[in-house]
């Protein structure tokens, strides 16, 4: 028996939720019904349409979508003017005030506190740049990862960036195929530092050579299977296929959609991402071939996963762990790398970015899998005029390695399932490390990944030092609280955090990562890295060294949040108000 939301999304769904959108944005929020919001609110998530979390009802986030993260010139401007004038919400964020932009672990952006009258508006004004939120949530094929210097890349090993948007228009853009048993990621990596994680989503395009009829050919292997949550976490496994070109990548990749769509997991949720494990690559790739393809698949090429670097805890000396600095193009321009404090960008920076990448570059920004944004196109006559720019003195293309390394997901501020606060609170963490914490001087960075629960949507498993959202008792309370995991990284050889303390009070959390950081500089070998260290130390060894203890870091902020409407609302009545005046 399907499951409810599949009866839902039967009746309805993909690209015909627009009109019943439009339709009750005229009416207002209050035309839905009551009984019906959950079936309508599900829908909604196909156009990147989110209700907040519980208290917050008559607010929406946006969710917007790209390929591989490309924002062409004007996009950023139109996304930050948009954020200027509807994402305003009823009390002011304390570290980030009011009107900003999120950017995310999957290259896009995400809108905050708009209202539903709003979003017709809204729509028009973003897909007049070009900007659309089309299949960006819901069970639809998410938005699609790669290199975000495709085409740039001076080292770029396969072209990728005609691949994306092909993905982009011809295999998103169809709506049969829009209604998947659950969200699906496809992520396609062309440079050598494997910086689309290929690993951890659920088909997953990397490098190759293969030698075919006595000639050397580069290409795709293909994995699939990848993915984070629920204390799950899989590594994407080798389908032993390799393509050689555009046209058969993108069948290979259509073919495992139709497969996935047709024959994953429509009765139990909970059992549709783990359909590789249960089918088994053999069977996946014997079915591919007989049903999917028309033509004969060839066997694995030899991979350069041995070179992957990104977020892969080696030494830098080996190559990029990330896109922060200044990097030289294959065209002899260059890109600047800018570090965006736990991803989050006032409307006010975003539209001086967009400004400065006018003036500076070409006017295209790309964004990371780390939440950061790239100014592309920099001639070299102009690289010290724009690193003299007030604003990369925010936004720094020389962060320090606490701030270069951070992620953090939504928390409890929008989304019903975290159970901690995690970007205002992780601002204020990084400036107590920052002050507080020496690093060694050869380290420049230290991955520290936050998620406000255990869905992962922080990739707190692939990080040195991972952090879920909790709860816990402390004097009597019930506090925000955070498991704390160690070791974790994408490379060659992928591997998950282990978790080595549990349900850490919040404000004990800072000392914890500070015994961790200081016995890392202590012990460590000359040159070796936190993820070389804690492989070399032991889980035993390590968990010793990570001390919970209260410091003299603050934050007004480390309540239960998730006993308010609003974790900066200064009290219940205050809330109250907020929500019932709209």
């Amino acid at each position: 028996m399907a499951s409810k939301k599949e009866a839902w999304k039967s009746e309805l769904y993909g690209d015909a939720v627009r009109d019943k959108i439009e339709e009750f944005a005229e009416k207002g929020v209050d035309a839905i019904p009551e009984e019906e919001r959950d079936k309508w609110f599900t829908r909604f998530k196909f156009w990147g349409v989110f209700q907040q979390r519980t208290g917050q009802d008559s607010y929406f986030m946006m969710r917007l979508t790209n390929a591989n993260g490309v924002l062409e010139p004007g996009q950023l401007r139109a996304i930050g003017e948009v954020a200027r004038d509807y994402a305003s919400g009823p009390v002011e964020n304390p570290e980030f005030g009011d009107a900003w932009i999120d950017l995310t672990t999957r290259q896009s952006i995400q809108l905050h506190w708009l209202e539903l009258e709003d979003i017709p508006e809204v729509w028009e004004r973003l897909e007049a740049a070009g900007v659309s939120s089309r299949s960006a949530g819901g069970d639809t094929m998410r938005n699609i990862t790669g290199c975000p210097v495709a085409g740039r890349d001076k080292h770029e090993l396969v072209e990728s960036q005609p691949l994306l948007d092909r993905f982009q228009e011809d295999l998103r853009g169809n709506d049969a195929l829009s209604n998947m048993p659950r969200k699906f990621n496809i992520s396609v990596t062309g440079c050598r530092e494997g910086c689309a994680q290929d690993s951890i989503n659920d088909v997953g395009l990397e490098p190759a050579t293969k030698e075919i009829d006595g000639e050397t050919v580069t290409g795709f292997n293909v994995r699939v299977g990848g993915g984070l949550g629920s204390r799950k976490p899989r590594v994407a496994r080798d389908l032993d296929i390799f393509v050689a070109d555009e046209e058969r990548a993108y069948e290979v990749v259509r073919g495992f959609v139709e497969l996935y769509h047709e024959h994953g997991n429509r009765d139990v949720r909970a059992r549709s991402r783990f359909f590789v494990d249960e089918w088994g690559t053999e069977k996946i790739r014997d079915l591919l071939q007989e049903e999917y393809v028309d033509f004969e698949l060839r066997s694995a090429g030899e991979n350069i996963r041995d070179e992957y670097t990104y977020n892969a805890g080696r030494p830098e000396s080996d190559g990029k762990h990330d896109h922060i600095g200044v990097h030289e193009q294959a065209n002899g321009d260059y890109y600047v790398g800018l570090s965006v404090a736990v991803g989050r960008l006032t409307a006010s920076d975003a539209i001086e970015l967009a400004d400065i990448a006018d003036e500076y570059g070409s006017g295209e920004i790309r964004l990371t899998r780390r939440q950061n944004p790239l100014l592309m196109d920099v001639p070299e006559e102009k690289l010290d005029d724009l690193l003299a720019e007030p604003l990369l003195g925010k936004h720094t293309p020389v962060p320090n390695p606490f701030q270069r390394g951070t992620v953090a997901c939504t928390g409890t501020e929008f989304c019903s399932l975290a159970l901690t606060e995690t970007k205002a609170r992780t601002a204020r963490m990084l400036r107590w490390l920052r002050d507080n914490v020496d690093v060694p001087d050869d380290v420049s960075q230290l991955k520290i990944h936050y998620s406000g629960c255990t869905a992962d949507c922080g990739q707190a498993n692939t990080a040195d030092i991972g952090l879920f959202g909790m709860r816990a008792q402390k004097d009597g309370e019930m506090v925000e609280a955070m498991d704390i995991g160690v070791g974790g990284g994408i490379g060659e050889e992928p591997s998950f955090v282990d978790w080595i303390q549990q349900r850490v009070p919040a404000d004990e959390v800072p000392g914890a990562i500070a015994s961790l950081v200081e016995a890392f500089a202590e012990r460590r070998e000359p040159g070796q890295t936190f993820r070389e260290w804690v492989d070399a130390e032991g889980t035993e060894a390590v968990t010793e060294y990570c001390v919970p203890e209260e410091t003299e870091f603050e934050a007004p902020y480390m309540h239960d949040a998730k006993q308010s409407w609003y974790p900066f609302a200064e009290d219940e009545a205050q809330s109250e108000q907020a929500v019932t005046s709209d």
